[in-house]
């Protein structure tokens, strides 16, 4: 992989860790009931299921990429156009207020990362996401395998840090900031900008 893709990669995969979701919200449920350094167990089941994701849709892109580059071309414009209708929505987001969870006595580490995985790999948009997402970080005309494993390792790096030295280690603040209206007004425009600037970047690598 270039580096200049890379360096794409690493903002986009920055960018979609920071973005808040299912995953965080159990990363800072598991910090605030459990602590900072047992909510590690909870984000390595979220990776698990990382890497499954990635893995089925690798599989798929590699098959695709093997029978027709054009079509994979195809597919790559229109993932960055899925970037792009992401960033939109996100700016069209109205801000809402939902209620905490309720926290739950201490845990052991195996129950945590296996709510962590389960939490991640039953969202089925996260493969439609990675459909669009990985394809413009995977080149036709170099070695497939090399490039899956960089993508893979990269991400799932991000995200690990991201989960564990922001969204465990801020759990308190963010969870301010994202229960208050104001403040979810502020993450939509600054992530809605975010992806369409990454998806245009994308499209004309």
């Amino acid at each position: 992989m270039e580096f200049s893709l890379w360096l794409a990669l690493l903002g986009a995969g920055a960018m979609i860790s920071l973005t808040p979701g299912a995953g965080a919200i159990n990363t800072m449920s598991n910090a605030l009931t459990s602590g900072f350094r047992r909510s590690i167990w909870g984000i390595l089941g979220q990776q698990l299921a990382l890497i499954i994701h990635i893995a089925i849709v690798a599989a798929g892109v590699g098959l695709l990429v093997s029978s027709s580059p054009l079509a994979f071309h195809i597919i790559r414009y229109a993932g960055a156009a899925y970037l792009i209708y992401l960033g939109i929505r996100k700016l069209l987001t109205k801000p809402s207020t939902n209620p905490d969870d309720s926290a739950t006595a201490a845990e052991s580490g195996r129950s945590m990362f296996l709510r962590g995985f389960w939490v991640n790999l039953l969202n089925p948009k996260a493969i439609v996401f990675f459909l669009a997402f990985m394809p413009q970080f995977i080149r036709a005309d170099a070695p497939l395998a090399p490039q899956y494993a960089v993508l893979t390792a990269t991400v799932v790096l991000i995200d690990v840090v991201v989960m564990w030295f922001i969204f465990a280690a801020g759990a308190k603040q963010l969870k301010h900031l994202t229960g208050s209206p104001r403040g979810q007004l502020t993450l939509n425009s600054s992530f809605g900008v975010l992806f369409i600037g990454v998806g245009l970047l994308l499209a004309l690598l």
